[in-house]
């Protein structure tokens, strides 16, 4: 955990890179938010949080399925708000911390400004007499890096971490999605047991049989110990991050509990509706002239739309209210653009794309679609506009739309996508982004562009062309290239 640009990223980039054997990635690795480290002292699995604050929710989850936290402070930036942040989850969970001081190979930095800073929070050092092991990295350069490794070993033995695994499994939800090949994916934390394929596995409000195990390689296994993540496929529905995972001994049973829970949580959603309906008949006479902005949210996973939700809550006012009509996972259909007009509002799309009806039902009636792909951009865009302050500001326009035929590889450029331009017109030197089933799966920029061999500058809609796409070769046929440019524009507000 840390700060948002501490070098969390950076780090297990960096362990990754030097610990996990460069393995082929699969299908459907995009969102396993976990993976596993093998040393020769053991095995270690990291749990990737998100570092802006609207992750708080994902984040207080993450303490709970975690054993140790590493809190990266930046060096040279010293103790911020998500700082802080990410030591209240930690102290609330009772989780021990290590902490990570990273970018030490800076000029400016200062780990000693880090030790008192963290004192307030009684975070004291083992140099300093106190408990907590500091430890000085560079996620840059590796320096430190097996050290840490090494403490976060050493804390799980005083620790005495174990868990037993010839018992049914028990775990807990990290993720889910929606995916168009494979049905509902949940990504699963195993926290003791063994799961194996063919279980029954009760996730939630869901239940099914364990058809397929993915591991963060992306591999198909066949069975899992404690600690170690997977994307599991066969469930009835997607689970909500945080649920619990266990297996059961019948299918029988497993559909008793989830439709008793069903049952529940229908009553419980009821209930809010009803009491929301009531609310708003006397809210709507005592605050005359409150005005609510209905928003339709459509995200990649689960994760994000529980953290845009959150952040949505924070920046209601009083005089404007922010209702999220329906939330969902995956791209944004004709059903979503109906659902915004119904309910006169706008959709939020994070990281999903509408689908081609829905864009052209969209235009007809004038929907605000919206797409973000950082939160924190997104939460800027809504205080402004409930704030009436719209400066003119700089937004990401659509320029041109390639759609990927076949795929060929080139000893040089690696994989070049065999494209037909669908919309507009794909120019150079834009920045790109790959669509997977309406989900974005990769932002990068345009390595070449090739017609016929040639290298061109534009290519217009109804032509064909080669597209490689720099430092990724994952390109798939079925995939959509996107190109965009950032234009200065001026907002207005009704």
């Amino acid at each position: 955990m840390g700060h948002v640009d501490h070098g969390k990223t950076s780090l297990l980039d960096y362990i990754r890179r030097t610990k996990v054997a460069a393995r082929e990635a699969g299908g459907i690795t995009q969102h396993i938010g976990a993976y596993h480290v093998d040393t020769p002292r053991g095995m270690i699995t990291f749990l990737d949080t998100p570092g802006h604050a609207a992750f708080t929710a994902m984040r207080a989850r993450g303490a709970k399925c975690t054993d140790i936290v590493i809190l990266v402070v930046a060096a040279d930036d010293g103790v911020m708000p998500q700082t802080i942040e990410a030591i209240q989850h930690a102290q609330a969970a009772k989780v021990p911390l290590i902490v990570a001081i990273n970018k030490i190979d800076k000029p400016d930095a200062d780990p000693d400004r880090i030790r008192t800073e963290l004192t307030k929070y009684n975070i004291v050092s083992e140099e300093w007499g106190g408990d907590t092991i500091f430890q000085k990295i560079s996620a840059k350069t590796g320096d430190g890096v097996d050290a840490l490794l090494e403490s976060i070993l050493i804390l799980a033995e005083v620790q005495e971490l174990k868990a037993a695994t010839n018992c049914a499994a028990r775990g807990v939800v990290i993720e889910s999605r929606l995916d168009k090949g494979h049905g509902p994916v949940a990504t699963v934390l195993v926290q003791r047991g063994t799961l194996h394929q063919g279980d029954i596995l009760l996730a939630g409000l869901h239940y099914g049989r364990v058809r397929g195990m993915f591991d963060d390689a992306g591999k198909k296994v066949a069975q899992v110990g404690p600690s170690i993540p997977v994307e599991v496929l066969g469930l009835s529905g997607t689970p909500s991050a945080g649920d619990e995972a266990i297996v059961v001994a019948s299918e029988k049973k497993a559909r008793e509990i989830a439709l008793f829970r069903q049952g529940k949580y229908r009553d419980v959603k009821l209930a809010k509706q009803q009491a929301a309906k009531l609310e708003n008949i006397l809210t709507r006479m005592q605050e005359e002239g409150a005005k609510t902005l209905n928003v339709v949210l459509k995200t990649d996973v689960q994760g994000s739309a529980e953290a845009i939700r959150e952040v949505l809550d924070k920046i209601a006012t009083d005089e404007v209210k922010i209702k999220v009509v329906a939330s969902g996972v995956g791209g944004i259909t004709e059903s979503d653009i109906n659902l915004a007009l119904a309910s006169d509002g706008i959709i939020i799309g994070f990281n999903v794309r509408a689908d081609a009806v829905a864009k052209r039902l969209a235009e007809r009636e004038g929907v605000d679609l919206r797409y973000y792909s950082i939160i924190y951009k997104l939460a800027d865009d809504i205080k402004a506009a409930l704030t009436g302050m719209l400066a003119p500001k700089y937004e990401e326009q659509i320029i041109g739309l390639a759609q990927v035929r076949e795929v060929f590889r080139s000893s040089k450029l690696g994989a070049i996508a065999g494209c037909m331009v669908i919309e507009n017109s794909v120019k150079r030197g834009n920045p790109v982004r790959v669509l997977r089933d309406n989900v974005v799966i990769y932002e990068g920029e345009l390595e070449s562009l090739r017609r016929f061999k040639e290298d061109v500058s534009e290519v217009r809609q109804g032509m064909e062309c080669g597209i490689s796409i720099k430092n990724y070769n994952d390109i798939k046929a079925g995939d959509q290239i996107e190109v965009y440019k950032n234009v200065l524009v001026k907002h207005t507000i009704d």
